[in-house]
């Protein structure tokens, strides 16, 4: 994948959410607010995107989109209940109908066993649906696990909620 399937799935998502009148949000670790530069990409986004969160490090993410510090130090930033917290509370900080959540390991150093470069959760959150979370490995280098994490968080907010 490129950035002109990045492009392009964009533009089908900002076209559905144009369609529905729905506002879209992120909260961001690893991809570093790739997401919201992929959507904003697209002539008009204003009209379905009006802020995401770059929320790299573990105090970002407490105080801009109200994730607990209890489940930073018990979960590690890269973990399921993480991700979901850091959806529901950017669902709520912008006033969106959808959101995602992303934080992982891009690389090429940070992994661990347990956590290896490349592991990257999502969380998903809506004002209509129940949220949920997803675990994905990707392979390759930094900007490699970067553009599939983009590619997958647009797909999965289009296939799932558009």
């Amino acid at each position: 994948m490129n950035d002109s399937d990045l492009f392009q799935l964009s533009a089908r998502l900002g076209a559905a959410l144009k369609q529905q009148g729905s506002f879209i949000t992120c909260a961001e670790s690893c991809t570093g607010g790739w997401v919201a530069k992929t959507i904003t990409d697209i002539s008009g986004s204003a009209g379905w995107f009006d802020r995401g969160f770059v929320t790299y490090g573990n105090q970002a993410k407490s105080d801009m989109v109200g994730v607990k510090t209890s489940t930073l130090e018990r979960h590690g930033a890269v973990s399921d209940p993480v991700v979901q917290e850091m959806a529901q509370g950017a669902l709520l900080a912008a006033s969106a109908d959808y959101a995602v959540a992303i934080s992982g390991i891009a690389g090429p150093d940070g992994g661990t066993v347990e956590k290896p470069v490349g592991t990257v959760w999502f969380g998903f959150a809506s004002k209509h649906q129940a949220p949920f979370s997803q675990l994905m490995h990707f392979e390759g280098g930094r900007d490699d696990v970067r553009r599939q994490a983009v590619h997958f968080a647009l797909k999965t907010l289009l296939d799932t909620f558009l």
